[in-house]
Protein backbone atom coordinates (compact mmCIF):
# COMPACT_ATOMS: atom_id res chain seq x y z
CA UNK A 1 0.00 0.00 0.00
CA UNK A 2 1.24 3.67 -1.35
CA UNK A 3 2.48 6.13 2.33
CA UNK A 4 0.02 8.70 2.53
CA UNK A 5 2.53 11.98 2.40
CA UNK A 6 0.83 14.11 4.43
CA UNK A 7 1.77 18.17 5.12
CA UNK A 8 1.81 20.21 8.42
CA UNK A 9 0.23 23.75 7.58
CA UNK A 10 2.33 25.96 10.50
CA UNK A 11 0.87 29.34 10.65
CA UNK A 12 2.06 32.14 12.43
CA UNK A 13 -0.27 33.82 14.82
CA UNK A 14 -1.31 37.41 14.80
CA UNK A 15 -3.50 36.63 11.28
CA UNK A 16 -6.56 38.99 10.94
CA UNK A 17 -9.83 37.37 12.36
CA UNK A 18 -10.62 37.31 8.25
CA UNK A 19 -10.95 33.89 6.45
CA UNK A 20 -10.00 35.44 3.11
CA UNK A 21 -6.73 35.96 4.34
CA UNK A 22 -6.56 32.76 5.80
CA UNK A 23 -8.48 30.84 2.87
CA UNK A 24 -5.99 32.58 0.39
CA UNK A 25 -3.03 30.55 2.42
CA UNK A 26 -4.15 27.84 2.37
CA UNK A 27 -4.89 27.58 -1.07
CA UNK A 28 -1.32 28.54 -1.71
CA UNK A 29 -0.08 25.58 0.92
CA UNK A 30 -2.57 22.88 -0.62
CA UNK A 31 -0.92 24.08 -4.37
CA UNK A 32 2.67 23.70 -2.57
CA UNK A 33 1.81 20.54 -0.69
CA UNK A 34 0.25 18.34 -3.88
CA UNK A 35 3.22 19.67 -6.41
CA UNK A 36 5.07 17.42 -3.45
CA UNK A 37 2.74 14.72 -3.91
CA UNK A 38 0.87 15.36 -1.01
CA UNK A 39 -2.97 13.68 -0.55
CA UNK A 40 -3.58 15.38 2.82
CA UNK A 41 -2.64 18.40 4.38
CA UNK A 42 -3.57 19.45 8.00
CA UNK A 43 -4.01 23.23 9.39
CA UNK A 44 -3.74 24.26 12.64
CA UNK A 45 -6.30 24.79 15.44
CA UNK A 46 -8.80 27.49 14.97
CA UNK A 47 -6.85 27.97 11.85
CA UNK A 48 -10.11 30.24 9.81
CA UNK A 49 -10.32 33.07 12.01
CA UNK A 50 -7.07 32.64 14.10
CA UNK A 51 -6.99 31.93 18.09
CA UNK A 52 -7.11 34.68 20.05
CA UNK A 53 -10.58 36.02 19.57
CA UNK A 54 -11.81 37.45 22.60
CA UNK A 55 -15.72 37.79 22.35
CA UNK A 56 -15.83 37.90 19.06
CA UNK A 57 -15.28 34.17 18.83
CA UNK A 58 -19.63 33.63 18.93
CA UNK A 59 -19.72 36.18 15.72
CA UNK A 60 -17.06 34.40 13.82
CA UNK A 61 -18.09 31.24 14.21
CA UNK A 62 -19.97 29.40 11.51
CA UNK A 63 -21.79 26.17 10.84
CA UNK A 64 -20.35 23.31 9.75
CA UNK A 65 -21.82 23.24 5.98
CA UNK A 66 -20.94 27.31 6.21
CA UNK A 67 -19.12 29.34 3.47
CA UNK A 68 -15.89 28.69 5.39
CA UNK A 69 -16.18 24.62 4.61
CA UNK A 70 -17.39 25.16 0.92
CA UNK A 71 -14.34 27.26 0.17
CA UNK A 72 -12.10 24.54 2.30
CA UNK A 73 -13.83 22.00 -0.31
CA UNK A 74 -13.02 24.19 -3.52
CA UNK A 75 -9.38 23.97 -2.50
CA UNK A 76 -9.79 20.32 -1.15
CA UNK A 77 -10.89 19.28 -4.87
CA UNK A 78 -8.89 22.09 -6.79
CA UNK A 79 -5.81 20.70 -5.81
CA UNK A 80 -6.85 16.62 -5.10
CA UNK A 81 -6.08 16.36 -1.30
CA UNK A 82 -7.82 16.32 1.64
CA UNK A 83 -7.52 18.88 4.12
CA UNK A 84 -8.38 18.87 8.18
CA UNK A 85 -8.79 22.28 9.40
CA UNK A 86 -9.85 24.16 12.91
CA UNK A 87 -12.21 26.71 13.05
CA UNK A 88 -15.14 27.63 15.77
CA UNK A 89 -18.28 26.76 15.16
CA UNK A 90 -21.80 27.31 15.30
CA UNK A 91 -24.61 24.69 16.27
CA UNK A 92 -27.61 26.52 17.90
CA UNK A 93 -27.02 28.48 20.58
CA UNK A 94 -23.64 26.41 21.50
CA UNK A 95 -20.21 27.64 19.97
CA UNK A 96 -17.19 24.56 19.74
CA UNK A 97 -14.28 24.21 18.94
CA UNK A 98 -14.07 22.27 15.85
CA UNK A 99 -12.06 20.43 13.37
CA UNK A 100 -13.38 19.15 9.77
CA UNK A 101 -11.88 17.01 7.34
CA UNK A 102 -12.79 17.21 3.73
CA UNK A 103 -11.94 14.87 1.50
CA UNK A 104 -9.88 15.09 -2.03
CA UNK A 105 -12.51 15.48 -3.96
CA UNK A 106 -14.36 18.17 -1.63
CA UNK A 107 -16.25 15.91 0.44
CA UNK A 108 -16.94 15.81 4.12
CA UNK A 109 -15.46 13.06 5.72
CA UNK A 110 -15.21 13.90 9.44
CA UNK A 111 -15.85 16.63 11.82
CA UNK A 112 -14.91 16.63 15.73
CA UNK A 113 -15.65 18.81 18.42
CA UNK A 114 -12.71 19.44 21.12
CA UNK A 115 -13.58 17.59 24.65
CA UNK A 116 -11.38 18.55 26.65
CA UNK A 117 -11.07 22.57 26.57
CA UNK A 118 -8.02 24.70 27.72
CA UNK A 119 -7.69 27.74 30.05
CA UNK A 120 -9.75 30.30 30.64
CA UNK A 121 -10.44 31.26 27.43
CA UNK A 122 -11.55 27.93 26.15
CA UNK A 123 -13.66 27.07 28.94
CA UNK A 124 -15.71 30.79 28.77
CA UNK A 125 -16.53 30.83 24.67
CA UNK A 126 -16.82 27.08 24.01
CA UNK A 127 -18.84 24.44 24.58
CA UNK A 128 -17.01 21.14 24.69
CA UNK A 129 -17.59 18.25 22.21
CA UNK A 130 -19.31 14.88 24.28
CA UNK A 131 -17.98 12.40 21.15
CA UNK A 132 -14.50 11.34 21.41
CA UNK A 133 -13.92 9.01 18.59
CA UNK A 134 -14.31 10.38 15.03
CA UNK A 135 -12.95 8.48 12.17
CA UNK A 136 -12.54 8.70 8.27
CA UNK A 137 -11.02 6.04 5.97
CA UNK A 138 -8.92 8.00 3.67
CA UNK A 139 -6.23 6.17 0.62
CA UNK A 140 -6.57 2.68 3.30
CA UNK A 141 -6.00 4.29 6.23
CA UNK A 142 -8.20 4.91 9.42
CA UNK A 143 -7.89 8.50 10.34
CA UNK A 144 -8.91 9.68 13.32
CA UNK A 145 -9.55 13.79 14.89
CA UNK A 146 -8.85 15.18 17.94
CA UNK A 147 -7.86 18.67 18.98
CA UNK A 148 -4.73 20.35 20.94
CA UNK A 149 -5.05 19.57 24.56
CA UNK A 150 -7.25 16.22 23.74
CA UNK A 151 -3.85 14.47 22.92
CA UNK A 152 -2.14 15.53 26.26
CA UNK A 153 -4.82 13.09 27.25
CA UNK A 154 -3.57 9.49 27.41
CA UNK A 155 -7.33 8.11 27.26
CA UNK A 156 -7.86 9.66 24.36
CA UNK A 157 -5.18 8.16 21.77
CA UNK A 158 -5.52 4.92 23.37
CA UNK A 159 -9.43 5.43 22.74
CA UNK A 160 -8.68 5.95 19.24
CA UNK A 161 -5.78 2.99 19.09
CA UNK A 162 -8.53 0.70 19.88
CA UNK A 163 -10.75 1.69 17.84
CA UNK A 164 -8.34 1.31 15.02
CA UNK A 165 -6.98 4.49 14.10
CA UNK A 166 -3.87 4.58 12.39
CA UNK A 167 -2.93 8.39 11.64
CA UNK A 168 -4.61 10.48 14.25
CA UNK A 169 -4.95 14.58 12.99
CA UNK A 170 -4.43 17.21 15.95
CA UNK A 171 -4.83 20.21 14.82
CA UNK A 172 -3.16 22.58 17.75
CA UNK A 173 -2.69 25.62 19.42
CA UNK A 174 0.22 24.81 21.57
CA UNK A 175 1.79 27.63 23.81
CA UNK A 176 4.91 28.28 25.12
CA UNK A 177 6.59 26.96 27.22
CA UNK A 178 4.80 24.03 27.22
CA UNK A 179 7.22 22.51 23.98
CA UNK A 180 7.81 19.40 25.60
CA UNK A 181 4.37 18.54 24.55
CA UNK A 182 5.88 18.79 20.78
CA UNK A 183 9.30 17.56 21.60
CA UNK A 184 8.69 14.66 23.43
CA UNK A 185 5.07 13.53 24.59
CA UNK A 186 3.89 13.29 21.02
CA UNK A 187 6.52 11.00 19.89
CA UNK A 188 5.64 8.62 23.29
CA UNK A 189 2.04 8.86 22.08
CA UNK A 190 2.38 7.99 18.71
CA UNK A 191 5.10 4.75 20.44
CA UNK A 192 2.69 3.72 22.94
CA UNK A 193 -0.67 3.47 21.02
CA UNK A 194 0.99 2.64 18.18
CA UNK A 195 -0.31 4.63 15.34
CA UNK A 196 1.01 7.81 13.67
CA UNK A 197 -0.30 11.19 14.63
CA UNK A 198 0.21 13.97 12.73
CA UNK A 199 -0.01 17.50 15.06
CA UNK A 200 -0.19 20.87 13.42
CA UNK A 201 0.91 24.04 15.54
CA UNK A 202 -0.03 27.44 15.67
CA UNK A 203 3.17 29.95 16.03
CA UNK A 204 4.47 33.27 17.01
CA UNK A 205 2.52 35.81 18.80
CA UNK A 206 -0.79 36.07 18.91
CA UNK A 207 -2.96 38.36 21.63
CA UNK A 208 -2.00 37.17 24.78
CA UNK A 209 -0.62 33.56 23.34
CA UNK A 210 2.68 32.70 21.82
CA UNK A 211 2.29 29.48 19.95
CA UNK A 212 5.52 27.38 19.67
CA UNK A 213 5.50 25.48 16.75
CA UNK A 214 7.37 22.68 16.36
CA UNK A 215 4.70 21.14 14.54
CA UNK A 216 5.25 17.07 13.30
CA UNK A 217 4.52 13.86 11.96
CA UNK A 218 5.13 11.16 14.44
CA UNK A 219 5.64 7.79 13.75
CA UNK A 220 4.58 4.39 15.72
CA UNK A 221 8.39 3.70 16.35
CA UNK A 222 9.16 6.47 18.24
CA UNK A 223 10.52 8.44 15.07
CA UNK A 224 9.58 12.27 14.00
CA UNK A 225 9.35 12.00 10.48
CA UNK A 226 9.11 15.18 9.88
CA UNK A 227 9.72 18.75 12.25
CA UNK A 228 8.93 22.03 12.01
CA UNK A 229 10.84 24.32 13.54
CA UNK A 230 8.98 28.24 15.34
CA UNK A 231 8.42 29.90 12.16
CA UNK A 232 6.08 29.40 9.52
CA UNK A 233 6.66 26.73 7.65
CA UNK A 234 5.12 23.75 5.31
CA UNK A 235 6.43 20.42 6.39
CA UNK A 236 5.82 17.13 4.71
CA UNK A 237 6.45 13.51 5.80
CA UNK A 238 4.66 9.99 5.00
CA UNK A 239 2.39 8.19 6.91
CA UNK A 240 3.43 4.14 6.05
CA UNK A 241 1.13 1.39 6.06
CA UNK A 242 3.82 -0.87 5.78
CA UNK A 243 6.00 0.83 9.11
CA UNK A 244 2.43 0.52 11.04
CA UNK A 245 2.39 -3.09 10.27
CA UNK A 246 5.43 -3.72 10.74
CA UNK A 247 6.16 -1.89 13.84
CA UNK A 248 2.83 -3.43 15.52
CA UNK A 249 4.11 -6.68 15.23
CA UNK A 250 7.25 -5.75 17.00
CA UNK A 251 5.14 -3.76 19.69
CA UNK A 252 1.99 -5.78 20.17
CA UNK A 253 0.92 -3.07 23.03
CA UNK A 254 -2.41 -3.19 22.25
CA UNK A 255 -3.26 -7.05 22.24
CA UNK A 256 -0.89 -7.99 25.28
CA UNK A 257 -2.80 -5.31 27.61
CA UNK A 258 -4.38 -6.64 30.46
CA UNK A 259 -8.12 -4.98 30.13
CA UNK A 260 -8.74 -7.18 33.10
CA UNK A 261 -7.31 -5.58 35.79
CA UNK A 262 -7.72 -1.93 34.19
CA UNK A 263 -11.82 -2.43 34.17
CA UNK A 264 -13.30 0.58 36.47
CA UNK A 265 -14.42 -2.11 38.96
CA UNK A 266 -11.09 -3.08 39.52
CA UNK A 267 -10.30 -2.81 43.37
CA UNK A 268 -7.32 -0.27 42.64
CA UNK A 269 -9.33 1.63 40.65
CA UNK A 270 -10.28 4.89 43.45
CA UNK A 271 -13.98 5.75 41.18
CA UNK A 272 -14.63 1.89 40.89
CA UNK A 273 -16.72 -0.38 42.96
CA UNK A 274 -15.21 -3.04 44.84
CA UNK A 275 -15.57 -7.01 43.08
CA UNK A 276 -18.25 -9.02 44.53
Amino acid sequence: MTPLRTALLQGPGGVPASTDVTLEALDDAAGRAAAAGARLLVASELYLTGYALGDRVTDLAEEADGPGAHAVARIAARHGLAVAYGYPERAGKAVHNAVQLIGPTGEPLAHYRKTHLYGGYETAQFTPGDTLVVQADLDGLRIGLLVCYDVEFPETVRAHALAGTDLLLVPTALMRPYEFVAQTLLPARAWENQIYIAYADRCGPEGDFDFAGLSCLAAPDGAVRARAGAGGELVLGDADPALLAASRARNPYLTDRRSDLYSPRHPHDPQGEPPR
